[in-house]
């Protein structure tokens, strides 16, 4: 993993986690997402299933499949990171050693997932109505 500002490990949400190696503040780029793994959206289906989770739509032709560490960051209904311009940007100021965190329900992903986050304000499904 070449982005020393942060790391990968076990998470309390949900299998592994990314987590802070500094303190970010509100408007910090804390991941710029590396766009050069893309495929056309015909070969989703090609994909093994430990890398399905890990796609993020990027127009109606095209698929990211999202890369270390930046497939890491973990959902949450009380998240520290929004998705802009395929970064990930703090919202929150976030701690060293606090777990990087984003909403799946309004990143442009298009999932739909019972929540693990455990938050107080935990909506308990995403993407479904």
């Amino acid at each position: 993993m070449a982005n020393r500002d942060v790391e990968i490990r076990e998470s309390s949400i949900q299998g592994r986690g990314l987590f802070a190696r500094q303190v970010f503040y509100p408007g910090d780029i804390v991941l710029r997402w590396d766009l050069s793994n893309t495929i056309p959206n015909e070969r989703l289906a090609s994909l093994s299933i430990d890398e399905r989770p890990y796609t993020h739509p990027l127009d109606s032709e095209t698929t990211l499949v999202v890369q270390p560490p930046e497939r890491f960051v973990n959902h949450s209904c009380c998240n520290n990171t929004e998705v802009r311009n395929f970064c990930d940007v703090a919202i929150s100021k976030i701690e060293i050693g606090e777990e990087i965190t984003s909403d799946y329900g309004a990143d442009g992903a298009g999932v739909s997932f019972d929540c693990l986050c455990g938050t107080n304000h935990c909506r308990g499904t995403i993407g479904r109505q």
